[in-house]
């Protein structure tokens, strides 16, 4: 059965690796991950895996999801802004957690399938466009945000959308090593910046490479 797929998953993956807010487990319990992967991955929903994408990009591992979520520490009543929206899988968790997602994807053809999956489990208050994040302003601040590919170097573009207070993950370097990082707002201009853990995801599309030097 999917719900008690879903248990282990949550059991054995996401609370092993470290995800211990059961705010986070019931989130994850309460969006299902199945409508999310595609049909012919659709035996992979409930492994620790990132499964394909269209466009070449993958879903994030559920325990990769887990402690984004966890890191973010969301109440019920934050504005969030991701960026990636995927298959839609982390938006919806995301707005399960939060009052509204505003969620930014550059490949179209997923932007669009996320809509669809969103909309399948009737969420609300969730903006999902088409647009590219090194270029996108939306000219608000959020309590929350959530870059779900990888920084190659980090851009302070991000962090200078949070509220006083706000919340940014984040994920920099390059493979094989890439280290998840917490920052947070504390003032109009002063962040501070927590490592999290290491981990391999898609890097982000566009996004600023550190310069090569050449000899």
């Amino acid at each position: 059965m999917p719900a008690d797929a879903r248990e282990q998953m949550i059991e054995q993956q996401v609370r092993a690796w470290d995800v211990l807010d059961e705010r986070v487990l019931d989130t994850l319990r309460r969006v299902p991950r199945e409508p999310f992967v595609p049909p012919q991955h659709r035996f992979l929903a409930h492994a620790d895996l990132e499964v394909p994408l269209p466009g070449g990009q993958h879903m994030l591992r559920p325990s990769v999801v887990g402690r984004l979520l966890q890191a973010l520490e969301l109440s019920g009543t934050e504005r969030v802004f991701e960026v990636g929206s995927g298959s839609g899988f982390v938006t919806a968790c995301l707005r399960a957690s939060s009052s509204s997602v505003h969620s930014i994807e550059i490949i179209p053809e997923l932007a669009e399938l996320a809509r669809r999956n969103v909309a399948t489990l009737g969420l609300r208050d969730i903006e999902i466009i088409p647009a590219d994040a090194m270029r996108h302003d939306p000219r608000l601040r959020f309590d929350a945000i959530a870059v779900t590919a990888a920084l190659p170097t980090y851009d302070r573009r991000f962090q200078d959308l949070l509220a006083i207070g706000g919340r940014l993950f984040v994920v920099v370097g390059e493979a094989p090593v890439m280290e998840a990082r917490l920052v947070r707002r504390v003032s109009q201009d002063a962040w501070t910046v927590e490592s999290l853990f290491e981990t391999v995801i898609d890097p982000l599309i566009d996004a600023h490479h550190p310069v090569e030097f050449v000899f």
